[in-house]
């Protein structure tokens, strides 16, 4: 099985209690569930990970360029300023897929600018959860 890292970034583990209204009433358990899920049916092993710390990040980043590793990617807050994030995303050997739940680019002026999209194989955005499935079958379709 192929292997698939879905990093998210700050404050993602408080789905389901963080503004429902904007991410909706799934938590991150469920955002889990669903990764795993999709994965088995496309035949990727999907390792899920969270953090809040962006030099955590950055280091997966790194261990899955060092791997050749697919990445789906959910930055949060990191996507409008983090160019240490855009550049350690710049040094991917594989696909990788910017996701988000909400669509920034209707929501508040300073959420319009992503500066790793430019690095990144695409962006999926304003789906909810199911952003996160459309990456990974993105990533499946480009693997086979």
């Amino acid at each position: 099985m192929r292997t698939v890292f879905v990093f998210n970034g700050p404050n993602l583990s408080r789905l389901g209690t963080r503004e429902p209204d904007v991410y909706g009433a799934d938590t991150f358990a469920d955002l889990e569930a669903l990764c795993r899920g999709v994965g088995r049916e496309l035949g990727l092993s999907v390792e899920v990970r969270q953090t809040d710390d962006e030099a955590e990040l950055v280091s997966w980043l790194h261990e899955a360029a060092d791997g050749a590793i697919p990445v789906v990617l959910n930055p949060a807050a990191f996507t409008h300023y983090s160019y240490a994030l855009r550049d350690a995303i710049a040094q991917r050997t594989a696909p990788l897929v910017e996701v988000h739940i909400s669509n920034p680019a209707a929501r508040e002026e300073f959420r319009h600018t992503s500066v790793v999209a430019a690095v990144a194989t695409g962006t999926i955005a304003g789906f909810g959860l199911r952003s996160y499935e459309l990456a990974l079958r993105a990533i499946a379709e480009e693997q086979a």
